[in-house]
């Protein structure tokens, strides 16, 4: 399998400072432009007694979605920032749902899972415009992928390419994105292809809103891993 280098890793200093003020205002602001992440939640769709991974949970804003849509689920998360789970802390708290979800901080690139949650596998893996965001990107698809059970689907949703959308909209999205250090993964559906490939996998991937968001299901079959 090859697949094209990551540039260097981010840290999660810089996403503290980033989100120590943001955190407060983050969903009440960004529910206007993330498109498509409640339509990912929907297609989750996990069994009873499935385990829910979201990485990059942020606020816990997707979890605590997720978690009452699909109650028979346990829900974990991680994100490298503390300032923001902080907020997905005491946002679980306020809806009562300490039970069924668990967030931790983590490096999404090298975390075991198993050392935080106690859970090797997970039936279902999600990722809601944080690919954008995380230098390493494609190292965290691989690692993703090796976290799936068998029969597992990794599920992706992120900002797009736009192409069908006017070019000074695009321009004009593409120069906003930067000041939050956001970065459109153009070449994210030959990447999952390739890793489709590799694992003997399914790929579902689709273009929503005219290109503005691009999601994503890769679903494993029952011997791969």
């Amino acid at each position: 399998m090859t697949l094209a280098h990551d540039e260097p890793a981010g840290t999660a200093e810089s996403m503290d400072r980033m989100y120590r003020h943001q955190r407060r205002i983050y969903d009440l602001t960004r529910k206007f432009y993330l498109l498509g992440r409640d339509g990912m939640i929907r297609g989750l769709k996990p069994g009873p007694d499935s385990h829910v991974l979201e990485i990059g949970c942020g606020t816990a804003r997707n979890l605590i979605l997720a978690a009452k849509r699909f109650p028979d689920a346990d829900y974990f998360g991680v994100d490298i920032s503390e300032a923001m789970l902080t907020t997905a802390r005491a946002n679980i708290a306020r809806e009562k749902l300490d039970d069924a979800i668990e967030v931790a901080h983590a490096d999404a690139t090298v975390f075991e899972p198993k050392q935080l949650f106690g859970v090797a596998r997970f039936e279902r893996i999600f990722i809601s415009y944080s690919l954008s965001m995380i230098p390493v990107w494609r190292t965290v698809l691989q690692r993703a992928l090796a976290m799936l059970a068998p029969n597992g689907e990794l599920h992706i949703v992120d900002f797009g390419d736009q192409r069908r959308l006017p070019g000074w909209f695009a321009r004009a999205l593409t120069r906003w994105l930067r000041i939050f250090h956001v970065t459109p993964r153009d070449d994210l559906e030959i990447q999952l292809r390739t890793l489709a490939d590799y694992h003997g996998a399914e790929l579902h991937f689709a273009r929503p809103f005219r290109g503005y968001a691009q999601y994503a299901v890769l679903r494993l079959g029952h011997t791969a891993a």
